[in-house]
């Protein structure tokens, strides 16, 4: 069947933009692999998204715009994307369930956060290991939190939980930040505790994470430390491998576009945390979606 707006991934951006869309009479599609969310539908607890003073469960939140969008004529797919030519007339989209073509296209795949590949890593997030400070660092006010990193990211997430936490650890593997160096003076004004040259090597725990193990990268020495929490910030992987080539990326993989979320292929959009940008957040991703359909029913106007 032909769509007039496809929509690549089922998170908060995603369905955003098949929300708006529907609305203004266009056919859509969303292609989700799993279940709608994308990566916010694995946080227990949202509480910077407005509208929802309490907080809100990641996973129920994205049921509830996926009702949203579907509401209003969206239909949702579960297949997995395998293939894509977006140069085609109309673009097409290979997937676990065949193909769907779609007259634009709307890549909402996210991005996901890089894992310290540890045993009971995957089974304790939500549960002591986090990746987002903002997202989650509420959870862990007054708190011992270690943050795992050292480049911006880390040291910026260990500043944010410093004001929460009653203690920071922030763990860098070497003897000197990759965070710029004007960061130094601030974590030292905020307490935080750096742990030279060392990294994690197991996760301590009961029904949640009580502590990590740590080793000395020089000396190969083991000691333990007691946290309630581990903010890991080794870097993020979008999820762009499938449009290599088709679609310009910068340096680390994401999708290029700016705030119309209009790519380098005309009729193809990006929204969310797949595209560059400052700030990767739900609320940033939904506005994305907002500004995806507007311009990608503009596109459709024109290209009839």
């Amino acid at each position: 069947m032909l769509y007039d707006v496809i929509v690549v991934g089922g998170g908060p951006g995603g369905y955003t933009a098949a929300l708006y869309a529907a609305r203004s009479g266009l056919t859509v599609a969303v292609l989700e692999k799993l279940s709608p969310g994308g990566q916010m539908a694995t946080t227990s607890q949202i509480d910077n998204y407005p509208g929802f003073p309490d907080g809100v469960d990641g996973f129920d939140l994205g049921q509830q715009m996926a009702h949203q969008a579907e509401k209003y004529g969206a239909k949702t797919i579960l297949a997995e994307v395998t293939g894509a030519d977006l140069a085609a007339s109309p673009k097409v989209l290979h997937t676990s369930e065949g193909d769907f073509q779609g007259r634009a296209v709307i890549l909402a795949t996210g991005a996901y956060p890089r894992e310290l590949g540890l045993p009971d890593e995957g089974g304790l997030r939500g549960r002591g290991v986090a990746y987002c400070a903002t997202c989650d660092g509420m959870m862990y006010r007054g708190k011992v939190v270690a943050v795992n990193g050292g480049g911006n990211t880390a040291v910026e997430d260990a500043l944010y939980l410093s004001r929460l936490c009653a203690k920071v650890y922030l763990i860098h593997r070497r003897d000197q930040l990759r965070a710029s160096a004007v960061y130094r003076k601030a974590l030292d004004e905020q307490g935080v505790e750096i742990l030279w040259n060392s990294r994690v090597t197991a996760l301590r725990h009961e029904a949640k994470l009580t502590g990590v193990e740590l080793e000395d990268t020089k000396t190969g020495a083991k000691r333990e430390l007691a946290c309630d929490g581990l903010f890991v910030a080794i870097g993020r992987v979008p999820d762009t491998a499938l449009f290599a080539g088709q679609v310009d990326m910068d340096e680390a993989g994401y999708l290029k576009a700016d705030e119309t979320c209009r790519t380098s292929l005309p009729g193809v959009f990006a929204v969310g945390d797949v595209r560059t940008k400052a700030v990767r957040q739900v609320v940033t991703a939904a506005a994305d979606g907002a500004n995806a359909a507007h311009f990608a029913e503009e596109y459709l106007m024109n290209n009839v």
